[in-house]
């Protein structure tokens, strides 16, 4: 077992399927497709105790993702995964598209405004239909932006800091 604290979590098995042991993944990626090709993943309830396994077949579809593992031979070897998480360190994870950013890269940045004035620092990303939406939080009260480029004017993970450009009653509380 490895104990490791910089792993992605990419997916959960929700059951087993069939008797040769194969699971059902519940992808936890905007790329489910990359399980087709990913040859390890470290398998555990948490990030804080894992074990290597080699992917010995996958299968993507429209209803989850199949795999096969590495010494999970019958159905009830399949069933005991249950609930486990499969992760993959920072080097196989995957990089987000120009313009987008994970979630964990977000949280926490500190909201500056577009004369350079601190609004807050982004507590929650709102997962909505149309798009993304930031809770900026500045200690006396919250209010949301639309996680858009009308309104994001940059982003600097490096430095933790976004620069936004606000309109009235954009600051109005949640």
């Amino acid at each position: 077992m490895h104990a490791l604290t910089d792993l992605f979590a990419i997916g959960k098995i929700v059951k087993a399927f069939g008797i040769q042991g194969d699971v059902i993944v519940q992808p936890m990626t905007g790329a489910p497709a990359r399980f087709r090709t990913l040859k390890r993943v470290l398998l555990g309830a948490s990030s804080l105790a894992v074990q290597e396994k080699r992917i010995e077949y996958a299968s993507v579809g429209p209803r989850g993702v199949r795999l096969r593992l590495e010494g999970v031979t019958d159905r009830t070897a399949a069933e005991e995964l249950t609930g486990l998480f499969l992760f993959v360190d920072v080097q196989h994870r995957l990089r987000p598209t120009k313009g987008s950013y994970f979630v964990h890269d977000i949280v926490g940045m500190t909201v500056l405004d577009q004369d350079g004035v601190v609004r807050g620092v982004i507590t929650e990303v709102m997962k909505l239909p149309a798009q993304d939406v930031y809770v900026i939080n500045n200690g006396a009260r919250s209010f949301m932006i639309p996680a858009v480029k009308e309104f994001i004017l940059s982003v600097d993970v490096a430095h933790r800091r976004m620069r936004v450009k606000l309109i009235d009653g954009m600051m109005e509380e949640t």
